[in-house]
């Protein structure tokens, strides 16, 4: 039998292990806790208390012989894997590292499954009134085609949802992150978007009469062709939206820089 013996830092005094040089070496011989020992290395050892002197915090050096005897991840709490996960690189043992990895992934979907709602969940909540959805994570979901109308979605996320020919009148969208998302001819009459990040979110066609997109982030956001007659634009800068086709009257455009307003109908537009 090899005494292993460890120094725990943070109450500077030692820990000691025992275990076999065969379980050091066969589970993960390319490792260096294997090359240790290996016979091919001098460690620092002490012939009279019959103990090899490892300078590592062994708080977690169970984790490692239980790994190396049986290959069974250990049930930790994150702050924790991280912790083992420190301590596997520097004895490089890929095995446990690819393990935790592993089961950190696992634990992450398992997470998102028990959080994220479907379209069927949707539909059943809009089928009753006052529906909220203030900070849910809807990212990715096919909303297209549903009346959605006076839902609000304050600072949710809705990273590429598909908005596509939904009714959303009155809806709002007050500090959300609807970045790519589509709403390609959505009804948008009088919608509030104070604050949300529309970067790249595809408006075309859509019917903006009297939104409020005050302060919104509209990079390279295209409403091509949408109505936005009525609609608050004003305090954006350098958007590089496209406007192109636009009705824009009576719209508030102040401050409204670097759009395309090509073919739009400015009518009665403050710039």
């Amino acid at each position: 039998m090899l005494v292993i013996f460890v120094e725990l830092q943070e109450f500077l005094r030692g820990k000691k292990f025992c275990t076999t040089v065969g379980t050091l070496t066969q589970r993960e011989p390319d490792s260096m806790l294997a090359a240790m020992f290996s016979g091919r290395h001098t460690v620092c050892e002490d012939p009279e208390k019959g103990y090899v002197f490892v300078d590592r915090d062994g708080k977690h050096f169970r984790h490692i012989l239980n790994w190396l005897r049986d290959g069974v991840v250990p049930t930790l709490t994150d702050a924790e894997y991280s912790e083992l996960m420190r301590e596997a690189e520097y004895y490089q043992l890929l095995g446990i590292i690819e393990g935790i990895n592993s089961v950190l992934t696992k634990r992450k979907e398992s997470d998102e499954l028990d959080t994220e709602l479907t379209r069927t969940d949707i539909i059943k909540c809009i089928q009753s009134e006052r529906v909220r959805f203030r900070g849910v994570n809807l990212s990715g979901l096919d909303l297209s085609k549903l009346d959605l109308s006076f839902v609000d979605f304050s600072f949710a996320c809705l990273k590429n949802v598909f908005f596509s020919r939904a009714n959303l009148q009155c809806a709002k969208f007050r500090d959300v992150d609807a970045e790519d998302s589509i709403f390609h001819n959505a009804t948008l009459r009088e919608c509030e978007f104070t604050g949300a990040n529309l970067r790249g979110a595809l408006l075309a066609g859509a019917n903006l009469q009297s939104a409020n997109l005050q302060d919104a982030c509209l990079v390279d956001c295209s409403f091509c062709g949408a109505d936005l007659r009525s609609a608050h634009l004003q305090m954006l800068a350098d958007t590089n939206a496209n406007l192109e086709g636009a009705n824009l009257e009576g719209a508030n455009l102040k401050r409204l820089e670097n759009t395309k307003l090509d073919g739009a109908n400015l009518l009665g537009a403050i710039r």
